[in-house]
């Protein structure tokens, strides 16, 4: 009979970004003994690595931090309504030295595989320093957006410039000053890189394939007197945000437009466009997602704001979204992006009308001719959700691996557990639900230290969700998504459905039920004693 030998470590954790120092937090509240391995030197996670210019949040700050310290969250000095890249590093770098993480984490040391043994039931993970380490339980703190998409140009070798991934941004400055830029992509990343470098470089060339609706970010630093408002208000914060459907610190509309005529809806519209940040979308009405009139209203609205605010009338059209509705892409928040285009030193080619063919020597050839740069930067996106644990080599039972397990679409119970692979947990993982990063992490986390409380207080040493629990929460997954309009927009490639890698399967790769509903189910499944989980007290007969 196979036995449960002893682990060099109760757990390991794979990442140290929000996940990762989370997790730490939760598993030392279970004595649980660890070893975190964290790729970077420093922590950080997806804010360690991008470090572009411009990089900053799209979350209110004061809820892009975290709720279990709220003692710090009283102290901290938040500066700007978004906050900083650099910022947001520093407070994961004083929340890691405040609770004496760093001592548990081993910098610099890339997870190369990881298989569990089923004899033992135990993980063994290789890192890329030669080292195995086995545990009990496998906590994966990757992120959404760990691996970037290799940009799919011909000749992007031999440019004999500067190039630059934006995931992969180096940690010394980069003098764009005078330089003619080429930005390659118009996603989130891209938009605050281009109005960033606008004002820098001596000609900035932007390829958009796909314009985007970018609602106005309003940032603006944060006065002493507001902060100290802030402060104050640490209850009431975190109840917003947890019960927020995109977990926003923000009150819902409480109203549907489909009701509203069309004067109402603009009127609303534009306070909502005024407001800055994600309000347009979520404060405005709560049926913009779902109501077809609705959206193409909202739709409109914004298209007539790039009109009214880029000069070109053809550059304006340019930028005008209409293959998708408003939402059918991730919105990102811009800050003067717009308005970025009536420079004289800022261009813009559409790669649909005028496709790349090939990086050169010298630049970029499009069809219709060649340009010249001295740097071209590249903000091509990710292999979103599934790339980073599909990457890292993963094997459960019987030899199946996460990669070959999410070739069709990746599916996770809850956002955190795959049938098949004992005794790990993903935080983020496939299906977890598209709200803002830290209050789903704080959840997900939380639920996790209560499964693995349950399997000490019973003495389990495996705990696998069923693939039936699997199955419903990616049915649940699915029937929330063709409840939205979202699926219109396929054909602009979204991440968020892993449409925008090629022979990557689209799929509902997020939960869109929101953060109550999200919520209501983990809190029903713990209520319910966990039957989504099977827990062996005795070592698996094989």
């Amino acid at each position: 009979m196979p036995i449960s030998s002893s682990p060099d470590v109760d757990a390991v954790v794979v990442g140290a970004g929000f996940a990762g120092l989370r997790t730490i937090h939760s598993l030392r509240g279970l004595g649980l003994s660890m070893r975190v391995f964290e790729a970077g030197d420093d922590v950080g996670g997806t804010w360690y690595w991008n470090r572009y210019p411009g990089a900053r949040t799209d979350t209110e700050s004061w809820a892009y931090c975290f709720s279990f310290d709220q003692e710090l969250w009283e102290q901290w000095p938040f500066k700007e309504r978004f906050t900083a890249q650099g910022d947001v590093l520093e407070y994961l770098r004083a929340v890691a030295d405040r609770h004496g993480m760093r001592e548990v984490i081993q910098f610099s040391t890339r997870v190369v595989a990881a298989k569990f043994d089923a004899e033992a039931n135990l993980w063994r993970v290789q890192t890329d320093d030669g080292v195995e380490t086995s545990c009990r339980w496998l906590i994966t703190g990757l992120g959404w957006l760990g691996i970037a998409y290799k940009p799919p140009f011909e000749g992007a070798d031999q440019f004999e410039g500067e190039s630059y991934v934006t995931s992969q941004w180096p940690h010394e400055p980069v003098d764009f000053a005078g330089k003619k830029v080429a930005v390659i992509g118009t996603g989130a990343t891209g938009i605050q890189v281009i109005q960033t470098l606008a004002h820098i470089a001596g000609d900035l060339t932007v390829f958009q394939r796909t314009p985007n609706y970018v609602m106005p970010g309003r940032n603006h630093a944060l006065p002493d007197e507001q902060l100290a408002g802030l402060h104050d208000r640490f209850e009431e914060t975190w109840e917003q945000a947890y019960s927020h459907v995109f977990g926003f610190p923000m009150e819902p509309a409480n109203r549907l437009g489909g009701g509203l005529s069309d004067q109402e809806l603009e009127k609303i519209f534009e306070a909502g466009w005024e407001a800055g940040g994600f309000r347009f979308i979520f404060q405005t009405v709560d049926d913009m997602l779902v109501d077809q009139r609705v959206n193409d209203a909202a739709s409109e609205f914004v298209r007539g704001k790039i009109r009214s605010i880029v000069k070109d009338p053809k550059t304006a059209e340019m930028l005008c979204p209409t293959t998708h509705p408003i939402g059918g892409k991730r919105p990102p928040l811009g800050n003067f992006y717009y308005e970025a285009f009536n420079r004289d030193n800022v261009h813009l080619i559409s790669v649909r009308e005028d496709p790349i063919e090939e990086i050169t020597r010298t630049g970029i050839r499009t069809r219709s001719g060649s340009h010249d740069f001295d740097v071209i930067i590249y903000a091509t996106g990710f292999d979103a959700i599934t790339g980073p644990l599909a990457e890292m080599n993963v094997e459960g039972l019987d030899g199946r691996t996460i990669e070959s397990e999410w070739a069709s679409g990746g599916q996770m119970f809850l956002g955190l557990s795959a049938a098949g692979f004992p005794n790990m947990f993903s935080v983020l993982g496939p299906q977890a639900p598209f709200a803002s990063h830290p209050p789903v992490i704080e959840r997900q986390v939380e639920f996790i230290e209560k499964v693995i409380s349950q399997a000490l207080e019973i003495g389990s040493v495996r705990v696998e969700t069923t693939q039936e629990a699997q199955q419903d929460w990616s049915d649940q997954c699915d029937a929330v998504l063709d409840a939205t309009l979202l699926k219109q927009g396929m054909g602009d490639r979204p991440w968020f459905l892993g449409a925008n890698v090629p022979g990557k399967e689209p799929s509902a790769l997020c939960y869109l039920g929101g953060m109550g509903g999200f919520i209501a189910a983990v809190d029903a499944e713990v209520a319910a004693g966990f039957p989504g989980y099977r827990f062996s007290k005795e070592p698996a007969r094989l």
